[in-house]
């Protein structure tokens, strides 16, 4: 095939993914693949954590037995009463006290009232209603229990168990997905960024961060903070101070970046945390900050930007990773009590704040007082639906089991197993591929992002790379992986990255699966080395 735009160049690598796998399957089906059909093109984990969805199952039995206590007709009951119900659960678990969930329900209570505060019957009502899912969410940004055991949780991971001065408010939302589109949407409603204002992306990144500054509404212009720093020839995937101090210019609005990063899978190098920290205080106190901080639990000792530069720092953070439930979309969005995002909307123009009035009029006599995060939640909801906003309450119940299970977790066991397996996977690769990846304490390797083009050219020459790129478009190589061997990564180029890399998430397979991509990548450079080989005995 010659080099040139491929008719699948427009895809995102999601939707793109889409095809590859209809190939890969059709390999396998033909039994040409050297192995089953391997999907290493999505970060859904394949491992669940299930001492916290044991607990939530056990609690949604004592809840039922609480609703048919209030009211026991054929196949109706009535709500959970909170007088008396701390009590009525330690009785209830006395029957499975030996069991995982059982043990994490009662350290959950006691965790509660001893380090919270918590009035245990207020507690276990809140879970008991939340799990049988009989109420609206009240409040509806999240409930009262919840944000405290989640703010704590946050303190410990997203923090290193540092947090700043104060208190974020949070947000319970379906999943980081949905934290980006009402953090977008926001900010432009409330005329903290406008249609067309200029944002900076720290690339590579997540593809809908690539995409959503596109579409019409927003129409923003984009300056990339490249992670384009090199280590002994081989991408570090850290920013240079160069690309940092790019965010010095007062035309950027906003800053987006993915930390640990998507699709390379690196914590920011601290630093570059401390540059930019220093450039936010001393040069730049009005930019906004997003960090989706989601690979977070799986860097030893990581510390968001949102605990150092809380004032300017939206925060998106997602479980789906770490415990093994992307099915369950939760999420948080976190605003600081003291935030740069009330100070604006308070000092824009009576023009836009008269506008900003009749949209919220409706939630408060006092819109001007209404701050940034309870818009979110109104605009989550197009404002005249904010009565029924929220994420739903079972929802919202087995956040707080994930989250205090974290927190009961003294020794973090399971944390640590987490970050084993995706680096055992990482090693599987490296043995497939025949190809030492160096080691670095930064790689989360939740992820490996394989530039295949600096590899050859390190292997090879520049001469190969020339010719490859000369004869080949760079969505061969996914459309050939997954034709020829029935195994799917990602393309690279679809997150802003270099164009002849390849993203492989390391969460989803087992090792072995990992070795045998390895050798199916190795195969394929062995291949294109041979065909440039041939061309030159021609003289091509």
């Amino acid at each position: 095939m010659s080099a040139g735009p491929h008719e699948l160049d427009e895809l995102s690598p999601f939707q793109l993914k889409d095809r590859l796998i209809r190939y890969a399957k059709a390999e396998c089906a033909s039994g040409a693949a050297a192995h089953k059909f391997l999907n290493a093109g999505r970060g859904n984990p394949n491992w669940v954590a299930t001492t916290p969805r044991e607990a939530f199952f056990l609690l949604g039995q004592f809840a039922l037995a609480e609703s048919k206590r209030i009211w026991d007709e054929r196949d109706i009951g009535g709500m959970p009463e909170a007088a008396g119900i701390a009590r009525r659960l330690d009785s209830f678990l006395a029957s499975s006290q030996s069991s995982p969930g059982s043990i994490l329900l009662r350290a959950a209570i006691e965790y509660g009232e001893s380090e919270l505060g918590f009035n245990p019957d207020a507690f276990v009502h809140e879970l008991t209603d939340a799990v049988i899912g009989d109420n609206y969410p009240e409040p509806d940004r999240m409930l009262t229990h919840a944000e405290r055991v989640v703010q704590r949780y946050l303190a410990k991971t997203m923090c290193d168990g540092r947090p700043p001065t104060g208190t974020f408010d949070l947000f319970a939302v379906e999943g980081g997905t949905a934290a980006m589109c009402y953090v977008f949407s926001s900010l432009r409603e409330n005329r903290l960024l406008h249609t067309g204002d200029t944002i900076a992306l720290g690339t590579p990144i997540f593809t809908p961060y690539v995409e959503l500054p596109r579409l019409e509404e927003f129409s923003f212009s984009v300056v990339e903070i490249a992670q384009s720093r090199m280590a002994d020839r081989h991408h570090a995937w850290q920013y240079s101070d160069a690309e940092i101090d790019k965010l010095a210019d007062p035309t950027i609005k906003a800053f987006f970046l993915v930390n640990p990063s998507n699709p390379a899978s690196f914590a920011m190098h601290p630093d570059t945390q401390a540059r930019l920290v220093e450039l936010v205080r001393n040069k730049r106190r009005d930019l906004i900050i997003l960090t989706d901080d989601v690979y977070g639990t799986f860097a030893p000792g990581f510390r968001s930007l949102a605990a150092d530069l809380p004032h300017n720092t939206i925060l998106v953070y997602s479980y789906s990773k770490h415990f093994g439930c992307t099915g369950w979309r939760l999420g948080v969005i976190g605003v600081h009590q003291q935030n740069l995002f009330d100070e604006r909307i308070a000092a824009l123009p009576e023009r836009d704040r008269v506008a900003l009035r009749q949209r919220y009029g409706s939630l408060t006599t006092n819109p001007d007082g209404l701050k940034f995060i309870d818009r979110l939640v109104a605009d989550s909801r197009d404002v005249a639906l904010n009565h029924t906003a929220g994420l739903s309450l079972p929802q919202q119940a087995q956040m707080t089991l994930f989250s205090l299970f974290a927190l009961l977790d003294r020794d973090d066991a399971y944390q640590s197993r987490c970050r084993q397996i995706v680096q055992e996977r990482l090693a599987a690769l490296s043995k497939g591929l025949g190809l030492h990846i160096p080691a670095d304490p930064l790689r989360v390797a939740y992820y490996v992002d394989l530039d295949l083009a600096v590899w050859g050219r390190q292997a090879i020459g520049e001469d190969f790379t020339h010719y490859v790129a000369a004869h080949h478009a760079p969505l061969d190589l996914v459309i050939d992986l997954a034709k020829r061997h029935g195994s799917v990564l990602l393309n690279g180029s679809g997150f802003d990255g270099p164009p002849w890399s390849v993203r492989v998430s390391l969460a989803n397979l087992d090792a072995s699966a990992y070795e045998a991509i390895g050798r199916d990548l190795k195969e394929m450079a062995q291949r294109a080395l041979a065909e440039w080989q041939a061309a030159k005995g021609q003289g091509r």
